[in-house]
């Protein structure tokens, strides 16, 4: 199991090495504003009730994605470190 130091370590590995990852995180946090500010609204319309909800599954969709690499790197150098 992932301890949140290790998760915050390897983080900052692949944000240093892995554009994707990068571009991942840039989005993510671009999306989090964007929810930001529909909730702040009082009423939403349809339409922008439609978007948040769309907005929601492509956060977590970089989230998720976010994750996959990151154990998909610890895999990585559990592997290196076994050989």
């Amino acid at each position: 199991m992932l301890t949140d130091s290790m998760i915050a370590m390897i983080s900052e590995q692949l944000r240093q090495t892995n554009h994707e990852f990068r571009a991942l995180e840039e989005a993510h946090h671009r999306l989090d504003l964007e929810l930001i500010q529909l909730q702040k609204r009082h009423v939403l319309t349809p339409a922008e009730e439609l978007a948040m909800k769309g907005l929601h599954k492509e956060k977590l969709a970089k989230k998720d994605k976010m994750a996959e690499m990151i154990r998909a790197w610890r895999d990585h150098e559990l592997q290196a470190v076994s050989q």
